[in-house]
């Protein structure tokens, strides 16, 4: 550009090269949220609530970041579990510990999950990197040493995340058969036959899937869906594995429902309103409550969920030994580790080393 015209600009205010302006920051934070899944966004949004209110409460000051050591300290001891000789204990003092409660802040009274502590963490200190705060008290060595040993703490008292029960082969057929002919029934069985063959899609897949991205077979009738974003492909590349078959009973049901609702457009699930109306895209939430739903109709136990598809689909790949690396192009796992820890106690008791003492006799 001619220096002249650089002179027309004289106008626009000048930045700082060495730190980032206030509208910088905040538009980075913004585009930061929008690559977030709602969910994410959502989990953070509560977490961060909860820490301003324990704050207030606590300090009777405003929250504001960055946080000193102390406070982040003072955190972890009131929401972790400790023996002393007089019993189980929290830091967290009782009148606060029912305010919280009473007012939906905190789901029960006592100590919180390991999961839950560790994730209140993890969102404070995402929360300092957003905001380019520092220093941030989450890096700190006495911060990270008091987790380290009140999670071993933990692992000692048996005190482990509990994993939800996997929605198999066996107790998927029964599910499917408290799905009716009715307008919801089919919706709902095209719904978890979609979510379970297709690799185990999880809810915000499901209630993303759209008429864009499915491509209908019409030689065999069966369809591809382009799985264009995921927890595990969030930049959206297009790869050969991104492309999730829908055949056999699966397809069937997903015909079945599109002919009945006279879909061709839009999201692919939606809601039905008492009067048989379709209506806008299906939540998140709304795909858990018809699992669980349909889980009670099918006499299943309550402790299934939308995620049970996803754990079923992978603990029945394993029982049926599909070869890990098919079952990671279908589920979309980057990490063995995390696919294995889908395996569940059925599969450990169907091992052939599990009987040395049999094999052989």
């Amino acid at each position: 550009m001619p220096t002249q015209n650089l002179k027309l600009l004289n106008h626009l205010p000048l930045l700082n090269p060495a730190s980032l302006h206030e509208t910088t920051q905040q538009a980075i934070a913004e585009i930061m949220s929008e690559g977030e899944s709602k969910n994410t966004r959502n989990s953070y949004k509560s977490a961060m609530k909860y820490w301003a209110v324990w704050y207030r409460a606590r300090y009777n000051q405003a929250f504001t970041l960055p946080l000193p050591v102390p406070v982040v300290l003072q955190f972890i001891v009131d929401h972790a579990l400790r023996y002393t000789s007089s019993g189980e204990t929290i830091g967290l003092p009782d009148e606060l510990d029912s305010f919280l409660v009473e007012n939906k802040f905190k789901a029960q009274k006592g100590h919180f999950s390991i999961a839950t502590l560790l994730h209140r963490l993890a969102v404070l200190s995402k929360a300092h990197k957003v905001a380019f705060a520092n220093p941030n008290p989450c890096k700190d060595p006495r911060v990270q040493e008091l987790i380290s040993k009140t999670q071993k703490a933990y692992a000692k008292k048996g005190m482990h995340s509990i994993k939800r029960p996997a929605l198999t082969k066996e107790p998927l057929v029964q599910l499917l058969e408290a799905c009716d002919q009715s307008l919801k029934g089919l919706r709902d069985k095209a719904l978890i036959l979609f979510a379970w063959a297709s690799g185990g899609r999880r809810r915000s897949e499901i209630s993303d899937a759209h008429f864009d991205r499915l491509i209908h077979q019409s030689e065999t009738g069966e369809y591809l869906y382009l799985l264009l974003y995921s927890k595990t492909n969030q930049t959206g590349q297009v790869s050969a594995d991104a492309y999730k078959p829908v055949s056999g009973m699966a397809a069937q049901a997903l015909a079945d429902w599109l002919e009945a609702s006279q879909l061709n457009s839009g999201y692919i699930f939606r809601q039905i309103n008492k009067g048989g109306a379709i209506g806008g895209k299906l939540s998140p939430v709304s795909i858990n409550k018809i699992i669980k739903s349909r889980c009670a109709q099918a006499g299943l136990s309550e402790e299934f969920t939308a995620h049970s598809l996803r754990s079923g689909f992978v603990t029945e790949a394993a029982r049926q030994n599909i070869p890990i690396a098919e079952t990671m192009l279908m589920t979309g796992h980057q990490n063995i580790n995390t696919l294995i820890g889908y395996y569940r106690e059925g599969n450990v008791l169907e091992s052939k080393a599990a009987k040395l003492l049999e094999n052989g006799v």
